[in-house]
């Protein structure tokens, strides 16, 4: 059996064929309505997931610059109403500079223009993903495009080494 959480769209006699298929890749198989559902539930885990990677790599460089002892600084901030598994999993190893590969940067990228052009279609623009789409782009320039998502905490620490940016 799989780990991931599988959100499907299209009907009863379609999700039943796939199980077998789906039962290997995932463990949660959720569905959620008709054909497309599915993506626009995938999409909306992306959206979570970009402003969950913005506001924990913000708050971990802002306390970095600070000069917080910062694993003590997260095992505090794990426990309380900020505790989420981004900062748990991956707040200790970008504080030391370290991206263990979970999520590629590129492919999150590609995800958030699929999101975007959703958006638009409901003529809607999400600040939490243009802004996220623009970081993206900068590590993608700085050849950082296959490292993980986390990666983006190095352009919120030259926030506070170079200023705003």
């Amino acid at each position: 059996m799989g780990t991931l959480s599988i959100m499907v769209g299209g009907g009863a006699d379609d999700l039943r064929r796939a199980a077998p298929v789906l039962e290997a890749m995932g463990r949660t198989i959720v569905h959620v309505g008709a054909v497309g559902a599915g993506q626009a539930a995938k999409a909306t885990n992306q959206i979570m997931v970009a402003g969950i990677n913005q506001a924990v790599t913000e708050a971990l460089a802002f306390g970095q610059a600070h000069d917080l002892p910062m694993d003590r600084v997260i095992e505090a901030l794990s426990e309380g109403a900020a505790g989420n598994w981004f900062l748990s999993h991956r707040g200790p190893t970008m504080v030391k500079g370290e991206y263990p590969l979970g999520f590629k940067v590129m492919l999150h990228l590609k995800d958030l223009e699929i999101c975007a052009g959703m958006a638009a279609q409901k003529g809607v623009k999400l600040p939490v993903v243009e802004m996220t789409k623009i970081h993206y782009r900068r590590l993608l320039e700085q050849g950082y495009g296959e490292l993980d998502i986390s990666s983006l905490f190095m352009l919120k620490e030259e926030m506070f080494t170079k200023g705003d940016g």
